[in-house]
C-alpha cells in the first residue's frame, strides 16, 4: 500500500510582506502559479495587503484594500524576484456608486465587482487561453486579522440594504470575477493591458462565494460541451440542489457561457460537505484540478477548524462520466499538508495556515505555491506519481482500501 508521499518545503518563505510599499508591507500570501510554454519560468501571481489611509472614509482604522502581484521563479520554484515597484492589478477603491464601473471584455460599461479588493488569484488555460479567478469585494475592508472588518468603509448610501447594487453591497461580501489574462504582457511589466475584465462568476446577494475555479477542459454534460466550475458559497443552502446542504460545502457546476455562472442557466450540484474534524468550519478546493489522463483529475482541497488544526491541505481524484457530471472515485480523509513550520504558524492571525491556490507541474515533480499564517508565501514539492497512488489508497468516501481483501 502506498504510503504518504514526501514533501519538501523551502527553508523559508519565498516572498514576505515588503517594507516601505504601501501595497505590500502587511501581508504577502495566497500565490497562483503558472508555468511558462518553455517549461522552465514559473509567474505567480500572489495577494498582497497593507494600510490606505488616503481611503479612509469614516476615520476609523485605516482600509486595508487587497491587490495581485506579479513575481516569477527561474530555477523550478526554489526563489521568486517580485516586482514591487507596482500592483499587478488593482482595486479601483471609488465610493460613489457612479465611479464603480469598468469596461469589460465586451465593451460594456458594468459594475466593477473588483472595486475595493482583489483576493487569492487562481490561474488556469481553457482552449488554449490563461484567465485568472479573483474574489473581490466592492470596498476596502478594515484591518480583517481583527475580526470581519468588511464593513468598516461603507458609504451611507451602501448602507441601506435596499441600495441600487443589493444586499451585497451592505454586506461587502465576496463575489468571484474572471479576468482573461496575457501573458505576454504579464511577464513584460505591460500590466495595464494583461488582464481584460469579462465579468462575475457568482451571485454576491445569494451568497458570499470563493475558491472558484474551472476544470481545464470542457466536458459533454446533458449532450452538450459545458464549461465545469468549481465554487464555495457561504450559504450552500441557497443553491437549489434538491437539498438543503447546511454543512460547509464545494460544489460543481455546469454553464454553456461564462456569463451564464450567474443566473438560472447554470446546473449546480453538492461535490463534497464536511465529513472529518478538520473540516469542521470550512471547506473549499484550492488550486485548479491537474488532468492526470484517462479522464481523471487531480483535485486539491482545504479544511479548516480552529483553534486546533487551522486551514490544512488534502486531496481527492475524479473521474470524468460519459454525459455528466465527474465523480469522486478516492479523497483523502487525513490532513495531508498542515502547518508546522515556525513561520507558518499564527502571527497577526490565530488560526494556523497553509492554504495552497497554486500549482505546476514538471516532470514528475508537483511544486506548489501557498499562503502561510496569511502572510506570507511558501513553496512545497512532492512527487506527483507518488502522490496519487497515496490518494488512490482511500475510496470516495475517504475509507483506506484493504487492497489485500480484493
Amino acid at each position: 500500500m502506498a504510503e504518504k508521499p514526501e514533501f519538501i518545503f523551502m527553508d523559508g518563505p519565498v516572498l514576505e510582506p515588503k517594507a516601505g510599499c504601501d501595497w505590500a508591507d502587511t501581508m504577502v500570501l495566497n500565490p497562483a502559479l503558472f508555468l511558462d510554454d518553455d517549461n522552465k519560468t514559473i509567474h505567480m501571481l500572489f495577494r498582497a495587503t497593507g494600510p490606505y489611509p488616503s481611503k479612509n472614509l469614516k476615520g476609523k482604522a485605516d482600509p486595508y484594500p487587497i491587490f495581485l502581484g506579479y513575481a516569477k521563479s527561474t530555477d523550478g520554484g526554489n526563489t521568486f524576484v517580485a516586482d514591487f515597484s507596482r500592483p499587478a492589478l488593482a482595486p479601483k477603491l471609488a465610493y460613489e456608486e457612479k465611479d464603480m464601473y469598468i469596461t469589460n471584455l465586451y465593451g460594456e460599461a458594468v459594475l466593477n465587482y473588483a472595486n475595493g479588493c482583489i483576493e487569492d488569484p487562481r490561474l488556469f488555460k481553457i482552449d488554449g487561453q490563461l484567465y485568472l479567478t479573483v474574489a473581490c469585494r466592492l470596498f476596502p475592508p478594515g484591518p480583517y486579522w481583527e475580526g470581519d472588518k468588511r464593513r468598516d468603509n461603507l458609504p451611507d448610501w451602501a448602507e441601506d440594504p435596499n441600495n441600487k447594487i443589493g444586499k451585497l453591497a451592505c454586506r461587502n461580501d465576496t463575489v468571484t470575477v474572471l479576468y482573461k489574462v496575457s501573458i505576454d504582457h504579464l511577464k513584460s511589466g505591460n500590466y495595464d493591458e494583461a488582464f481584460a475584465y469579462v465579468g462575475p462568476l457568482t451571485d454576491g446577494n445569494l451568497s458570499d462565494n470563493r475558491d472558484v475555479f474551472f476544470f481545464e477542459k470542457k466536458m459533454v454534460i446533458n449532450g452538450k460541451k459545458k464549461l465545469v466550475m468549481l465554487h464555495r458559497p457561504e450559504r450552500p443552502y441557497n443553491f437549489a440542489t434538491c437539498e438543503k446542504v447546511m454543512n460547509p460545502a464545494v460544489f460543481i457546476a455546469a454553464a454553456d457561457e461564462f456569463s451564464d455562472f450567474v443566473g438560472p442557466k447554470t446546473t449546480h450540484k453538492l461535490l463534497i460537505k464536511s465529513e472529518f474534524d478538520w473540516e469542521e468550519e470550512r471547506v473549499g478546493a484550492s488550486f485548479p484540478p491537474i488532468d492526470i489522463g484517462n479522464g481523471e483529475w487531480l483535485v486539491s482541497y482545504h479544511g479548516k477548524q480552529y483553534p486546533g488544526y487551522g486551514y490544512t491541505q488534502s486531496f481527492m481524484i475524479m473521474k470524468e462520466q460519459p454525459d455528466d457530471f465527474p465523480v469522486i472515485t478516492n479523497r483523502v480523509s487525513e490532513r495531508v499538508i498542515y502547518a508546522e513550520r515556525d513561520w507558518e504558524l499564527p502571527d497577526k492571525f490565530l488560526c494556523p495556515c497553509i492554504f495552497t491556490t497554486g500549482a505546476v507541474v514538471m516532470d514528475d515533480t508537483l511544486i506548489m505555491g501557498y499562503g502561510a499564517a496569511d502572510e506570507k508565501v511558501g513553496i512545497v514539492k512532492t512527487s506527483l506519481s507518488d502522490l496519487i497512488s497515496y490518494v488512490r489508497t482511500f475510496d470516495e468516501k475517504g475509507n483506506r482500501i484493504d487492497y489485500g481483501k480484493r
